[in-house]
C-alpha cells in the first residue's frame, strides 16, 4: 500500500551543472561529461533507495532540461535559429529552438540511460519523457504550420523511443504534460490523441504527469493569480479518465486544487503529490502522512501512489534529499495509521 515515487527531476550537483537553475549548461564535455552524468544518476538512485522510494528514476541527470533533453537527439530542429516565444500561454518568455524541417529520430535518445539505470537497481524503474503537447509549447514551429500536426509527429517519435525504453527494462514510462493544465480545450482536440499515439502498443505502465509547474517565480506568480480554487483539473480529468493512460500524476499538497476532483478519475491509479516543490519548504513525515490520508477520503488506498507535486530540479540538493526522506517516512507512517 502507498508505493512511493517522484515526478522525475532532481537537482544536479554543482560539479555537473550550475545548481538550482533550469537549462543550466554542462560543466564538462565528452567522456568526462558522460561519466559525471552516470555518477550523479547513481548518487540520486542510492538516495532514493535509502529514502524508501519504491519506484525510482535517474533524476533526469542525463538531460539538461526535461523537454530539451529529448529534442537534442532529433533531426529537423535548428538550435541556432532562436525564436522568442511565450511559454505556457505567455506565462513567461524564452528564446527557443525552431523546427525547420521534417522531424526524425536517427538514434535512441534516453534508451542508454534507461539501460544504465536498469543495471544498477532491482527496484521498479520509471523513465520520463516530455508529452507531445508540452513539447509543442516549448519550441517554435517553422515547418508544420499546425501545432496539432507537429504534436502527432512528435508522438510517433516518442512512441518509438518509449518502446525501446521499455525493452531496456523500464517498468513505468511517464509522459510530462504540464501544458494540459493551460490549453484546456486543445487537450481534447489534439493533446490527448497525440498522447494516445505516444503510448500506442506499450506494455509498461503508462503515466501522464500534469502539474502547475516547477517551483520557480513565474509559476508561483501564476498560481497566485488563479484564485481560491484551482479548477483546471476539473475540465480535463473526465477526458483523461476515458483515455488509455493507466496512471495520472497531479498536484495536491499545499495547492488550492479542490480535493474532490480526485473522484473524476475513478478508473486510474493516482500519483498524488504529497510533497510541495517550493524552495524553503520542508514537510515533516507527519505532514506527508496527513496529505496521503486526506487523499484517501476521495480515492481508495489501493489506487494511490504518494509522489512529489512536480520535479525538484530547481531546488537546493540538500532540500531535495530531505524531501525524499520525508516522502518515504511519511508514506510508512500513513501505512501504519491506515
Amino acid at each position: 500500500m502507498f508505493p512511493t515515487t517522484t515526478v522525475g527531476s532532481l537537482p544536479k550537483p554543482d560539479w555537473l551543472a550550475e545548481p538550482e537553475k533550469l537549462w543550466a549548461a554542462w560543466r564538462l564535455t565528452g567522456e568526462a561529461l558522460q561519466q559525471a552524468k552516470e555518477r550523479a544518476a547513481l548518487e540520486w538512485l542510492r538516495e532514493q533507495e535509502a529514502a524508501g522510494i519504491d519506484i525510482v528514476g535517474d533524476g533526469e541527470q542525463f538531460r539538461m532540461h526535461f523537454v530539451h533533453g529529448f529534442l537534442e537527439g532529433l533531426d529537423g530542429i535548428d538550435w541556432t535559429r532562436k525564436t522568442r516565444m511565450g511559454i505556457r500561454n505567455n506565462r513567461y518568455e524564452a528564446d527557443v529552438p525552431t523546427v525547420t524541417g521534417p522531424l526524425q529520430r536517427p538514434r535512441p535518445v534516453h534508451v542508454p540511460d534507461a539501460a544504465f539505470m536498469r543495471r544498477h537497481t532491482t527496484q521498479k524503474l520509471k523513465i520520463t519523457l516530455p508529452g507531445p503537447m508540452t513539447i509543442c509549447d516549448t519550441l517554435a514551429d517553422g515547418y508544420y504550420g499546425r501545432r496539432a500536426d507537429m504534436a502527432m509527429r512528435f508522438a510517433e517519435l516518442l512512441n518509438a523511443e518509449a518502446r525501446e525504453i521499455e525493452a531496456a527494462g523500464a517498468e513505468v514510462i511517464q509522459f510530462d504534460e504540464p501544458a494540459f493544465n493551460v490549453f484546456l480545450d486543445e487537450v481534447r482536440e489534439w493533446g490527448l490523441p497525440a498522447l494516445e499515439r505516444a503510448m500506442q502498443g506499450l506494455r509498461a505502465t503508462t503515466v501522464v504527469h500534469i502539474c502547475y509547474g516547477y517551483g520557480i517565480e513565474a509559476n508561483i506568480q501564476w498560481k497566485a493569480s488563479l484564485g481560491d480554487q484551482w479548477r483546471q483539473y476539473e475540465q480535463i480529468f473526465p477526458w483523461i479518465n476515458a483515455s488509455s493512460v493507466q496512471q495520472v500524476s497531479l498536484e495536491f499538497a499545499g495547492s488550492r486544487v479542490p480535493h474532490e476532483v480526485l473522484r473524476l478519475l475513478p478508473d486510474k491509479t493516482l500519483l498524488v503529490g504529497a510533497i510541495e516543490v517550493l524552495p524553503g519548504k520542508l514537510e515533516s513525515p507527519e505532514e506527508v502522512a496527513h496529505n496521503i490520508l486526506e487523499a484517501t477520503r476521495h480515492v481508495e488506498s489501493a489506487r494511490l501512489v504518494p509522489c512529489t507535486n512536480c520535479g525538484m530540479a530547481p531546488l537546493p540538493a540538500a532540500l531535495a534529499r530531505s524531501k525524499l526522506h520525508a516522502l518515504g517516512a511519511g508514506a510508512a507512517l500513513a501505512r501504519r495509521q491506515r
